[in-house]
């Protein structure tokens, strides 16, 4: 079993900063798990593009109020506290933050922590085994 306490996490090199966002990677790759959870902050007034090519990712917002941009479509999706959004068909999105939000975001496959957005706001697909 394992038991991760988001404390632990602050401070440590599973906090991730980018200009947008800060990500607290709870479970990563290296757990053996499937997937991957993230304790997300997606700062107010931001716009991030992000397209997860070799990734799911469902998200659920438990803070903040903001939308999702889906771009084959230019549908937006308004996001608020309690609800979920799951980009199912690597969604390729624009995530608009009005107020701070804090999301729950969990990845299929696994991140290892070691991934960086490129100019197209993908994650490479990068393998580890389980520790």
């Amino acid at each position: 079993m394992k038991v991760v306490k988001l404390e632990d996490i602050i401070g440590s090199e599973n906090e991730v900063k980018g200009e947008n966002w800060t990500s607290r990677r709870l479970l990563l790759a290296k757990d053996g798990m499937g997937y991957s959870v993230h304790d997300t902050i997606i700062k107010a007034g931001t716009e991030t593009h992000i397209w997860y090519q070799n990734h799911l990712e469902a998200v659920y917002c438990i803070e903040g109020e903001g939308e999702v941009e889906t771009l084959k479509d230019n549908k937006i999706h308004p996001i608020v506290a309690n609800s979920i959004y799951a980009l199912d068909e690597h969604d390729e999105h624009l995530l608009r933050a009005k107020t701070d939000m804090r999301m729950v975001c969990v990845f299929n496959p696994p991140i290892t922590g070691r991934e960086v957005h490129d100019e197209n706001g993908v994650y490479p697909l990068v393998e580890e085994t389980k520790k």
